[in-house]
C-alpha cells in the first residue's frame, strides 16, 4: 500500500491532470482576462519536496511548474477505533518565470487561481479515506532573478482530513 504521505500528494496532482482540469481552468482564466499564460503540462506536475533552485538543477523541469508534496501529518485520533484519523497537509508549490517581472507578477496570480478553481471543484470525498474540506492556505514569495529573468512562486497548502486502520 502506498504511504499517506505520497497518497495525498498523488491525489491532488491527479486532480490537477484528470480530464486536464487545470488545463481547463488556465483556458478560463485566459478567456475571462482577454490574457495569454503559458501552460501547465502534465509533465510539469511533479511530486518533490525540492526548492526550486535544486529541481532547476535536478531534472529538466521548466517553468511554469507545480511540485506537491506532503509537510505535516496530524495524527490526532479523532475517530475512536482508527489508527489514523486526522490530517495531511499537502503543500502545492506553483512557480513561473518570464522575461519581465510584471509578467511573472501577473501570471502567478492567474495560476493560483487557477489551482484553487479546481481545489474548489473538488471538495468532499477523495476515496481512500481522504476526504477535502476545501480550507487552504496561499503563501506568496517575491520575484527573484532567476529562469527566463524572473521566477515567481507561491505556495498553496490545503489540509485534507484522513481516516484510516
Amino acid at each position: 500500500m502506498t504511504p499517506l504521505t505520497l497518497l495525498v500528494p498523488q491525489t491532488v496532482a491527479s486532480l490537477l491532470t484528470a480530464g486536464n482540469a487545470l488545463g481547463s481552468e488556465i483556458a478560463a482564466v485566459e478567456e475571462n482576462l482577454g490574457y495569454a499564460l503559458p501552460a501547465i503540462p502534465p509533465s510539469q506536475i511533479i511530486l518533490s519536496s525540492a526548492d526550486a533552485d535544486m529541481i532547476d538543477r535536478r531534472q529538466q523541469i521548466g517553468y511554469p511548474r507545480i511540485a506537491l508534496h506532503t509537510d505535516r501529518v496530524v495524527n490526532n485520533l479523532r475517530e475512536k477505533f482508527r489508527t489514523l484519523s486526522g490530517t495531511v497537509s499537502v503543500t502545492i508549490a506553483v512557480a513561473a518565470s518570464a522575461d519581465l517581472i510584471e509578467q511573472v507578477e501577473q501570471w502567478i496570480h492567474f495560476y493560483i487561481e487557477a489551482i484553487t478553481n479546481v481545489l474548489r471543484r473538488n471538495i468532499g470525498d477523495w476515496g481512500n479515506g481522504m476526504f477535502f474540506p476545501g480550507a487552504y492556505d496561499v503563501q506568496l514569495q517575491p520575484p527573484k532573478p532567476g529562469g527566463s529573468g524572473f521566477i515567481q512562486s507561491a505556495n498553496i497548502i490545503c489540509s485534507v482530513s484522513v481516516s484510516s486502520n
